[in-house]
């Protein structure tokens, strides 16, 4: 029984690793944007390169967002191993 205890402990790291990664990537979206409007106040001429810069930066930034998303579901709905590790400690006598 203390091996399945273990598993949903490990799953339960592994949700609070997403959300801390989902708290990070809005963070950093609101550096980047932050960054970018001081640096169009200080040079207006250099709007356009600034915004292309800002837009590729949120989309590389968004991407840690989407997959700690994806972590999560997987972790809410699929699970695949734990199915798997309930077998595997079920044969070794460990359940």
């Amino acid at each position: 029984m203390e091996f399945l205890a273990n598993v949903v402990v490990a799953g339960q790291y592994a949700a609070a690793l997403a959300v801390f990664a989902g708290i990070l990537t809005t963070l950093g979206q609101g550096n980047i944007a932050a960054k970018a409007i001081e640096s169009i106040a200080r040079q207006p001429e250099a709007k356009g390169s600034i915004n292309t810069a800002m837009i590729i930066s949120l989309a590389m930034a968004e991407t840690n967002g989407i997959y700690g998303l994806v972590v999560a579901m997987v972790l809410l709905f699929v699970n695949p191993l734990f199915t798997r590790l309930v077998e595997y400690a079920q044969m070794l006598g460990l359940v």
